[in-house]
């Protein structure tokens, strides 16, 4: 059975999207348009720093590691923001995590070639606040700007569908599937704006200003099983 809960804007599908399209797009820019380094996929630039200082190539490991760093500090002021600003009543603190992703991907659009590594490591430290600072669509923890966990939930939840016949748990699967379709979608997005060059990371912007509008709403109901 269910019940009806209150559910933060910030949790809800609509915004949810605008962050997971923003994400996929935002990986999609460090790597098309700013010398193939990863935003969110920390996991693959580890692979390609421990390649480059392997070999000796201490310029092109650290073309890897800024952003790394850069992440890892998104979520430590991710969660200073949280600690510090949680009980304000005239905005979320979310969505002063979002306002601030906003200003620094703003500003990466002005950046020239030359300076790529401060590029990937503002829209990397976004994106590390942003995966920090929201982790739940529809009640289910998730990843806004990754996909592996998304995936993994996904076909567990899916594998427990087969095996009880639960609706909740297809409900979840669905809920994670999208998502993963959310992120590719914007990346493709990313990749086709591609050739506007450094200006492209100004449609994540967008997005991001409609989730940040999204989440004045009125808190909305969602389904609690009991």
């Amino acid at each position: 059975m269910a019940e009806l809960k209150s559910k933060q804007m910030s949790d809800a599908l609509p915004t949810v999207a605008c962050l997971t399209l923003s994400g996929g797009l935002q990986d999609a820019y460090t790597y098309c348009v700013r010398g193939k380094v990863f935003a969110n996929a920390q996991t693959g630039n580890i692979v390609l720093m421990s390649q480059h200082f392997f070999s000796a190539d201490w310029l092109g490991g650290a073309r890897y590691l800024i952003p790394l760093v850069a992440f890892a500090c998104g979520v430590l002021a991710a969660e200073q923001i949280r600690a510090r600003y949680q009980k304000l009543q005239a905005v979320h603190w979310r969505q002063l995590i979002v306002l601030g992703e906003m200003i620094l991907l703003f500003a990466v659009g002005f950046l020239p070639a030359r300076l790529d590594f401060l590029a990937n490591a503002l829209v990397s430290f976004s994106c590390a606040m942003q995966v920090q600072a929201f982790r739940k669509v529809d009640g289910y923890a998730y990843a806004s700007t990754m996909c592996i966990g998304n995936m993994r939930s996904g076909m567990e939840a899916l594998s427990a569908y087969l095996r009880i016949r639960n609706p909740e748990l297809l409900h979840k699967a669905k809920r994670y599937f999208g998502v993963i379709l959310l992120f590719a979608i914007g990346a493709g997005i990313g990749g086709v704006l591609a050739p506007m060059g450094r200006h492209t990371i100004w449609a994540s912007c967008l997005l991001l200003t409609v989730g940040f509008l999204l989440m004045f709403r009125p808190e909305m109901p969602s389904r609690k099983k009991v």
